[in-house]
């Protein structure tokens, strides 16, 4: 298999020659949601915005996180305009014995939007969330879209709202009561105001001799929809052999909390992002008809046997129009128990209706792999982890479902060989376009910056998002003599001083892109950052504006902050090829982690899989 994985890789190196210098060909693309040098790009009171997916309507779903954190009286006298600055947010804590905070809110973008700003992103509500601008109340309802139909039926997941009950405890009180949820994450569809709930097939504990019943609520998520309403996704399908044990001591006679709020306990995340209570989680697609869903579980890369105590999982993550879905799986390589891995699949129907699972073939070499999305032709794409010059990294493939005998092809990127630049793809269309992100700097020892990418299938041609963009839609200005410069954005301090940075956009990721070409996904902007005190509160001056973080020059102190973003082939202009030193600052979020809720679960059940 190695051997076929390296044929592949050289064959690719040889095409690719060939294109290396027709970079010209490239599309010229421009960033369609630029207000005043700076990006529509999340919900108004949050600090990071996320597209996640694009249908061919020019309609986008996507995701703000991180509420601000900001005092009453800044909010009511509307001291703080949230588009001026980095401001710290509300910190979240999972504790029973406090309120339960949200940090995530779905939203919607489009192109006809009604405003007089297209692509505006605008709050949408699910299971009663209310507007992260609305400081009035205090949402419980974490909320998360992942992908939209050309019908505009939304799919994401949420959690439950908060219940309380009366906390009892006589020592250590910090609060009158105890705060728990029914489940803690739950697919949803939306179609128009109606919700549709996209539960998973197990919800409740059954002690072994039938005489104890605990409410769970089990987990469930949906990551993509087809135009025939079919969602994509995964669910619980029963409880591990440690979550057994944990819910049994709930039930048991040494347990001093009320049922469910020991429950809640045991569900949520510890100090090291693990959960007492996991699942057995499967793949899993939900049929919509007349704003009903009816459920399918898809089959695991293997068959356990009846005494294995393991936790094996397997996701959902994307399908086409046939019906064809992909995501991973836990399966025995070559029906071989000592080779468990969790690795790429596609699972698609046999002539009986019945979804079969497909394992995508890895080498000895890869430790892990994951399919994406998978176009109406057939083409998967997707990423393998092994080791490249001594560092495990992340590389894109693509794989062919329709041909016999297939081996995953992994394209070159910025050079004639292979590199070692992680990169991960996350969505093809029916052209052969593939949009994702990839490392840009070959530095071993220090965090690496990424970019968008986009590559086409047909030419091999690989290209980095932010080369192909208009000097505009980088945050330039042409100046009368026709030379360019990045904008310079005016603040306010708190000082009464009038300071000045400079305007910077880079795409870091690309998730989705749509038949006519517009892709949605992440960009970096800069921002200054405000002062804030001990308790996370932003300084105010004496004229009643927030303070900046000021360096040693006295200048704003700046970093970056990610802003959901939709770019456009351009109708005219070309792709901007102004170089100039500006300083990098610091990065505000690392990376491009827009799914890490939905992805980062499954490998902490691998990790913990013989408990």
């Amino acid at each position: 298999m190695k051997l076929q994985l390296d044929k592949a890789l050289s064959l690719v190196a040889l095409g690719v020659l060939g294109v290396l210098n027709s970079a010209h060909a490239a599309p010229v693309y421009e960033i369609v949601n630029i207000d005043s040098y700076d990006l529509l790009g999340t919900l108004e009171g949050t600090r990071s915005g996320y597209a996640l997916g694009v249908n061919a309507n020019d309609e986008l779903v996507g995701i703000s996180k991180g509420k601000k954190k900001l005092s009453s009286s800044d909010v009511e006298g509307g001291v703080i305009d949230v588009a001026d600055g980095i401001a710290p947010e509300e910190t979240i804590t999972y504790s029973i014995d406090k309120a339960i905070i949200a940090n995530n809110f779905a939203f919607v973008a489009k192109e006809n939007d009604d405003t007089s700003k297209p692509w505006l992103p605008t709050f949408d509500s699910i299971n009663g969330t209310t507007p992260p601008s609305d400081t009035d109340v205090i949402n419980s309802v974490d909320t998360f879209y992942y992908g939209i139909n050309n019908a505009g039926i939304k799919v994401g997941s949420m959690t439950a709202p908060e219940k309380k009950t009366e906390n009892t405890a006589t020592t250590d009180v910090t609060d009158d009561y105890w705060y728990y949820r029914d489940y803690e994450f739950r697919g949803v569809a939306k179609s128009g105001d109606i919700e549709i709930p996209l539960p998973p097939p197990y919800t409740k504990f059954v002690n072994a001799d039938n005489t104890k019943t605990a409410e769970l609520g089990g987990w469930s998520a949906a990551t993509a929809i087809n135009n025939n309403n079919l969602v994509a996704g995964y669910a619980s399908t029963d409880i591990s052999k440690y979550g057994s044990d944990r819910v049994n001591y709930c039930l048991g006679t040494d347990n001093t909390l009320p049922l469910d709020v020991c429950v809640q306990r045991e569900q949520y995340p510890n100090s090291t992002g693990t959960r007492n209570i996991q699942y057995q989680t499967r793949g899993y697609v939900w049929k919509i008809d007349n704003d009903v869903a009816t459920g399918t579980e898809l089959p695991l890369g293997l068959t356990p046997a009846t005494d294995n105590t393991l936790t094996f999982t397997a996701q959902a993550l994307g399908l086409n129009d046939n019906g064809v879905v992909v995501g991973r799986s836990h399966v025995y390589r070559n029906n071989n128990a000592d080779q468990l891995r969790q690795d790429a699949a596609y699972w698609s129907k046999d002539t009986e209706g019945k979804y079969q699972y497909h394992w995508i073939p890895m080498g000895d070499s890869v430790s892990s792999s994951i399919a994406y999305d998978i176009n109406a032709s057939g083409i998967v794409v997707g990423s393998y982890r092994s080791y490249i010059q001594g560092y495990l990294r992340d590389k894109f493939f693509y794989f062919d479902t329709n041909q016999a005998d297939a081996t995953v092809v992994t394209p070159n990127d910025f050079a004639a060989t292979t590199t070692d630049l992680s990169s991960k793809p996350k969505s093809i269309n029916n052209k052969g376009q593939v949009v994702g992100y990839i490392e840009t700097t070959y530095d071993k020892e220090k965090p690496r910056p990424k970019a968008g990418f986009l590559y086409e299938k047909s030419t091999g041609e690989f290209n980095n998002l932010n080369k192909l963009l208009t000097c505009e839609s980088k945050g330039y200005e042409k100046a009368s003599d026709g030379s360019w410069a990045r904008h310079q954005v005016e603040v306010q301090d708190g000082s009464g001083k009038v300071l000045q940075y400079s305007t910077d956009i880079l795409v870091v990721e690309g998730t989705s892109i749509n038949e006519e070409g517009a892709i949605v996904g992440t960009a970096f902007i800069r921002k200054p950052s405000y002062q804030f005190d001990a308790n996370g509160n932003v300084v105010i001056g004496e004229n009643g504006l927030p303070l900046f973080e000021l360096n040693g020059n006295g200048d704003p102190v700046t970093a970056y902050v990610p802003r959901m973003v939709v770019l456009k082939p351009a109708s005219s202009g070309e792709a901007c090829t102004v170089e100039d030193n500006t300083d990098t600052g610091n990065y505000e979020r690392q990376g491009a982690a827009t799914l890490a809720w939905l992805f980062a679960l499954p490998l902490v059940w691998f990790r913990r899989r013989i408990r």
